[in-house]
């Protein structure tokens, strides 16, 4: 059974940097797309980027510039990078599979960007 924990949210002021992490229980990440996605309170849940096996990235254009993503298939490890980060990136991140595995959600990490 696949697992997903995120790490590496909290609370930081506009223009800041926050690494997040996801950590999986088996070597999902060096098979299939992974991904980072995000849900703001009131709206629907976003994704943010994803990285192909091939390591390929693809990223929202409201985050392209700003956020990295990047993954280490030998610690079952996928990254996010955000920098300069802005009050509408406040939302809980999520890893996941693209497509979504479902069952495999994580409870997700808390980013807030607030003065």
């Amino acid at each position: 059974q696949v697992q997903l924990v995120e790490s590496g949210g909290g609370l930081v002021q506009p223009g800041g940097s926050l690494r997040l992490s996801c950590a999986a229980s088996t070597s999902i990440i060096s098979i299939y797309t992974m991904a980072w996605y995000r849900q703001a309170p009131g709206k629907e849940r976003e994704l943010v980027a994803r990285i192909t096996s091939g390591g390929n990235t693809y990223y929202t254009y409201s985050v392209e510039g700003r956020f990295t993503l990047s993954r280490d298939n030998a610690k079952n490890m996928v990254y996010l990078q955000m920098n300069t980060l802005k009050p509408e990136d406040t939302a809980v991140y999520y890893c996941n599979t693209v497509p979504i595995i479902d069952r495999a959600w994580g409870q997700g990490t808390q980013v807030t960007v607030s003065s």
